[in-house]
């Protein structure tokens, strides 16, 4: 019996062709948990699904992933949309993924909240960063549709409101594909125009699908970057939109927007009037206080004039002298009784000192003389000298040597006869 060997290659080839050729598998509709969430530097990404018992392999190609509304993270429920198939090199079934949806949520609903909490994190909603409305704007940029009612509204509520007011419209694509591009180049256009006070940017109201350009990241960091200050009036009072966060004013609706950026002209009359009256009355206030203080100065000068100083100034220097001579006097009491008392104490520390000296002096006396080789003598004891040398001992002596005796009053020549080793103190 013939067998035929087939390589790993074929093999793995047939059954990928098996698989690709099941209607199934071509069009499959998954749930599971994102696990090992990469995204390759080409773009493309890599991920797997897994439930309690089993994993598979996906993989979203660049052009499927830049689709995406939201951003998948490891532990998330989606469903994928996508067909099963081999990869050859490795042996391995995976799912070549063409769609992501979260499970629970929209996509578009979650992308919002991703989009609005990493902005938040950034700081870009925060009131620092909102710029103040200017309060007589005399040009005002509007991003939004030049066919749709938006543009009308705020016509009609800022003239009315102000007829001088100027608004300049850039016709911009408010939903649908290139929306997002349109709203930042009309943005950034006004931002090169030195006339342009205040922008709004808005459409009507809609579905999140129609407000989504708005929710756009690229139109949210236009909007922060702006250096005009940007009213975003998108939809109805209960559409919210990310740019509404970070604009520095937002509107509920377009109407409103005109209203907050335009002042009414009859209200600023009555403001200026009021301005007016309030300022006349500040200023005769102020003549008032500044012909009192005029007056507290003239005071002023005459209880300062140079006389009177001179003769406060007098006064002060007797004082101030008679103080000083007090001073000095009583220093020199104080110095000269300290003087006294310093003479007192070295008396009698002199006297004492000197007593000590001349006793310590008198027992030092004492006992040299006690030391003394006369006071020896004195008391009948004599020292032999021979040649200049004193004997210590008969062995330094010899037969008819001539010897000095040194007595207390003189000495005596003498001659030796005789030695006799007997010791003195054994004789008596």
């Amino acid at each position: 019996m013939n067998k035929t060997a087939y390589t790993v290659s074929q093999i793995t080839r047939y059954i990928k062709d098996l698989i690709d050729e099941d209607e199934v598998l071509s069009n499959v509709y998954i749930k599971g948990e994102i696990s090992n969430y990469k995204v390759h530097s080409s773009g493309h990404v890599y991920f797997t699904l897994k439930d309690d018992e089993s994993k598979i392999k996906c993989i979203l190609f660049k052009s499927y992933s830049s689709r995406l509304k939201f951003i998948p993270e490891d532990g998330m429920s989606v469903f994928a949309y996508g067909s099963i198939s081999i990869y050859e090199r490795d042996g391995q079934y995976q799912l070549y993924c063409t769609k992501l949806e979260p499970d629970g949520f929209g996509s578009l609903y979650l992308a919002y909240e991703q989009l609005k909490e990493k902005l938040a994190k950034e700081g870009l909603f925060s009131d620092e960063y909102k710029k103040p409305l200017p309060m007589f704007p005399r040009k005002i940029g509007v991003v939004t549709s030049s066919t749709g009612a938006v543009i009308r509204d705020i016509i009609n509520v800022s003239t009315r409101r102000f007829s001088g007011i100027k608004i300049l419209l850039y016709p911009a694509k408010v939903q649908g594909e290139g929306a997002a591009e349109s709203i930042v180049e009309g943005i950034r256009y006004f931002n090169t125009r030195d006339d342009i006070d205040v922008i709004i940017i808005g459409r009507g109201g809609g579905s999140i699908e129609e407000l989504w350009a708005f929710n756009e990241e690229i139109v949210v960091r236009a909007i922060f970057e702006s250096k005009v200050p940007i009213i975003s009036a998108v939809g109805h009072e209960t559409d919210i939109t990310i740019s509404d966060f970070v604009a520095d004013v937002r509107a509920s609706t377009p109407s409103h927007a005109a209203e907050i950026a335009v002042p009414k002209f009859e209200e600023l009359k009555f403001k200026i009037t009021n301005c007016h009256e309030a300022l006349y009355k500040s200023l005769i206030n102020n003549i008032r206080h500044r012909v009192l203080i005029i007056e507290s100065l003239q005071q002023r000068i005459m209880n300062y004039s140079p006389n009177n100083i001179i003769i406060q100034n007098i006064q002060y220097i007797d004082n101030l002298h008679s103080k000083i001579i007090n001073i000095i006097n009583k220093r020199i009491t104080y110095e000269k009784n300290k003087s006294q008392m310093l003479c007192s104490k070295l008396d009698i520390l002199g006297t004492n000192i000197l007593s000590i000296r001349r006793n310590k002096f008198l027992y030092l006396v004492g006992k040299i003389d006690a030391l003394s080789p006369l006071k020896i003598l004195s008391r009948g004891y004599a020292f032999v000298e021979k040649e200049k040398e004193i004997i210590k001992s008969i062995n330094d002596i010899e037969i008819d040597d001539i010897l000095m005796l040194q007595v207390s009053d003189g000495s005596v020549k003498c001659r030796v006869e005789e030695k006799l080793e007997v010791n003195l103190w054994e004789m008596n």
